[in-house]
């Protein structure tokens, strides 16, 4: 349950120390499967799902794919606990509504794997990692994969491959996708440049939260559209070994030229921040966001040193979401309370 969730428990993903982890927050790697013998969830009724949630459950705490696995039923859980589930990056905004048969399998106390079930497809089996380690996480969800397969019978075609409720999961029916911290992209007006070019790319761009979502703090999920036609191996190593570190390098890029022809203005954009945080006595959660993202600039390119650390910062970037922030005070708040709440909060965790 949500509960057992430590909140106080950095979430792997959210490290700062993985490779490249000055520009790169995390990696992920998805896998959309269906159940061979059952209708698309576009097409089955309530027995179909409460069913192929019965078998998810039955194999995936089970099986050998985790040290330890817990299971949320999403139907018993309260809105504040999905949200909480949602901000952790282990379920999506689309999994957490609704009151049809659903639930997700989480390892634990890691967090690094994520079984949704009866979101659009009937598993959504997701890994993550900090830093840029798309190897990593495909090598643990390829096993994952694998061993599921042994005792489920997952839709497949000779032809198109793994079948998915969304064509454009058709094939390998995979997702890879890095969460970025592009601020130097954002501040020399560059990022515009980044968007057209994934675009043309057939990539996605969006934000912290995934699909639906704006890329406040300067943070972007960057993930590919399609997979037909595309072996994983190709889908991986296009990402991980070309697109990617492109990008970390226009990034650092725009940081050196900052440092070189605007240290002042970088000086003064992180100084500002910080200080607003130490000080603020309101806070909405994208304007903390926001900071956050200016101060953890700072750092990286040095401008700010002994004033914070990076650990914190990415601590306070998931504390200050709204079911976070209910959850470490212990109660629900409306949104002017908890304005107050993640300002004292923040305050707190960066005093001296």
């Amino acid at each position: 349950m949500p509960s057992s969730i430590d909140i106080a428990r950095h979430v792997e993903w959210l490290e700062p120390d993985g490779p490249d982890g000055d520009v790169v927050l995390s990696s992920r790697v998805r896998l959309a499967r269906n159940l061979a013998g059952f209708p698309f969830l576009t097409k089955a009724d309530r027995e179909d799902r409460r069913h192929v949630l019965d078998l998810a459950r039955q194999h995936t705490l089970s099986g050998d794919l985790a040290d330890q696995m817990i299971w949320v039923d999403l139907t018993e859980t309260t809105g504040l606990e999905r949200e909480l589930l949602v901000e952790r990056h282990l379920i999506s905004k689309q999994h957490a509504k609704g009151d049809e048969p659903r639930a997700v399998a989480i390892s634990s106390p890691d967090e690094r794997l994520a079984i949704m079930v009866n979101e659009e497809d009937h598993l959504r089996i997701q890994v993550m990692r900090s830093g840029l380690r798309l190897s990593d996480a495909f090598a643990s969800i390829d096993t994952i994969d694998n061993t599921l397969e042994q005792c489920i019978d997952f839709a497949f075609c000779p032809r198109f491959g793994y079948l998915t409720a969304c064509p454009t999961n058709v094939g390998a029916g995979i997702r890879v996708s890095v969460m970025l911290h592009l601020p130097a992209l954002k501040l020399t007006g560059e990022i515009e440049k980044v968007r057209r070019a994934a675009k043309d790319m057939c990539l996605a761009v969006r934000g912290f939260y995934g699909e639906g979502s704006d890329a406040v703090g300067d943070l972007y999920q960057i993930s590919n559209q399609t997979t037909l036609g595309k072996s994983e191996h190709q889908i991986l190593e296009n990402f991980e070994c070309e697109i990617i570190p492109k990008i970390i390098a226009y990034e650092r890029h725009a940081r050196q030229t900052l440092l070189k022809k605007r240290r002042l203005v970088l000086e003064d954009h992180a100084h500002r921040a910080l200080g607003t945080l130490e000080r603020a006595r309101l806070l909405t959660a994208d304007e903390a966001l926001q900071l956050l993202s200016a101060v953890r600039h700072g750092l990286v390119v040095g401008v700010l040193k002994d004033e914070a650390n990076l650990a914190t910062i990415a601590k306070l970037m998931l504390l200050t979401q709204p079911a976070h922030l209910q959850r470490a005070v212990d109660k629900e708040m409306n949104q002017s309370k908890r304005r107050i709440a993640r300002a004292q909060l923040v305050r707190e965790m960066l005093a001296p």
